[in-house]
C-alpha cells in the first residue's frame, strides 16, 4: 500500500486489511513523503496491528512505493491496495480459495466506485476473461483496478514489479505485462473491492495524460508480443490500439474537456495516425485555449 497524504481514508483502508476473514496477512505500507498526519496514523496503527510494516521514502510516486513494498514482502501471494480504497472482509479468503482450487496464477473480482459527495457507481463484475480472448480484452481496456486481484508472488517476480515509464497507466501496464507471462487466471464473480472516487490528486483525474500513457502501453505490448496477438488481424490491432485514442479524444471534445481534447488531437497529428475526417478537430486543437473555448 503506497500512502501519500491519505490521512482521511488511511485508517479505514488498514482496518479493511486486518478485518479480513483470512487472518494470515502481512500489510506493508510505504509512506511516500506525506506532509499530513499519515505517518503518525501509521505509527499509531502499528501499535494495534503487529503485522503492519511501515516504510518511509521521499515523494517518488505510488509505483516506486509499491516496488519498495514488494522488495520487502514475504508472502507467497500478493495483493495491492491504495490508501484511500478498501476491501470487503472476505476479499482475500475468497480470492485465495478460488486461486488454489483452480490452481490459477491470478484471481480477480468485481468492484464498485464509491463517489465522495455524489451517487456511488453501480456494482460491476467483469467478464470471465479466461473464457475468451485475453489479449484482445486486455488491449481493449485495463481489466480491473489495482486492488481487485490476488496474484502469486512468483508471477510478480517474473514481471519484475512495476515499470515506471508510463506514470498514469502503470497499473494497466502491470496487468497487461502479466497477461504475457500467464493466462492462467480465474474470476470470483462478486464485488469485493471498493474504489473511492474523490478527485483529490488522484492519478486518474489527469485524463489526457492517462489516455496517452495507456496508448503507449498498448503500442509497447503489441511491439513486444507479436506471437501472442498473431491471431488478430492488422485492422483489429489498429482498432484496439489507435482506435482507443481517437475515441478518447472525441469523447473529451464533446464532454467539453477541451484541455484533454487539445493534448490528444495534437498527439494524434504528431503521431501520423490521423484520418482526413479528423483534420477539423486537429486544427481546432492548435488554437490557443481561450479562443478554442469561445468557439466551442
Amino acid at each position: 500500500m503506497p500512502c501519500y497524504n491519505a490521512q482521511t481514508y488511511l485508517e479505514k483502508a488498514i482496518e479493511s486489511v486486518f478485518e479480513q476473514s483470512y487472518p494470515n496477512v502481512e500489510l506493508i505500507v510505504v509512506d511516500d513523503g506525506s506532509s499530513d498526519q499519515s505517518f503518525q496514523i501509521l505509527t499509531r496503527c502499528q501499535e494495534k496491528h503487529p503485522k503492519l510494516v511501515v516504510f518511509k521514502q521521499e515523494n517518488l510516486g505510488p509505483f516506486p512505493a509499491r516496488n519498495l513494498g514488494l522488495a520487502n514482502s514475504k508472502g507467497e501471494f500478493i495483493a495491492f491496495l491504495d490508501a484511500d480504497d478498501y476491501w470487503a472482509p472476505e476479499f482475500i479468503e475468497k480470492l485465495l480459495k478460488n486461486l488454489l482450487a483452480k490452481n490459477a496464477d491470478l484471481t480477480y473480482c468485481g468492484w464498485q466506485n464509491i463517489v465522495e459527495g455524489g451517487e456511488n457507481g453501480p456494482a460491476y463484475v467483469p467478464p470471465a476473461y479466461e473464457k475468451g480472448d485475453i489479449f484482445q480484452s486486455f488491449l481493449s481496456s485495463c481489466p480491473w483496478p489495482i486492488h481487485a486481484a490476488l496474484i502469486r508472488r512468483s508471477i510478480v517476480d517474473k514481471a519484475e514489479g512495476f515499470s515506471l515509464r508510463c506514470f498514469s497507466a502503470m497499473d494497466y501496464d502491470f496487468w497487461i505485462r502479466i497477461s504475457a507471462i500467464t493466462q492462467n487466471i480465474a474470476i470470483v464473480p462478486e464485488v469485493l473491492a471498493f474504489y473511492r472516487w474523490h478527485n483529490h490528486g488522484q492519478i486518474s483525474s489527469i485524463k489526457w495524460r492517462q489516455v496517452l500513457d495507456a496508448w503507449q502501453v498498448r503500442k509497447d505490448f503489441v511491439l513486444q508480443n507479436p506471437k501472442l496477438i498473431s491471431h488478430l488481424s492488422k485492422e483489429k490491432i489498429t482498432e484496439l490500439v489507435d482506435g482507443y485514442v481517437f475515441t478518447q479524444a472525441y469523447s473529451a471534445f464533446w464532454k467539453r474537456d477541451l484541455v484533454s481534447a487539445q493534448h490528444l488531437f495534437r498527439k494524434i497529428f504528431q503521431s501520423g495516425v490521423w484520418r482526413f475526417k479528423d483534420l477539423k478537430y486537429i486544427a481546432l486543437s492548435f488554437l490557443p485555449y481561450f479562443i478554442l473555448s469561445r468557439i466551442v
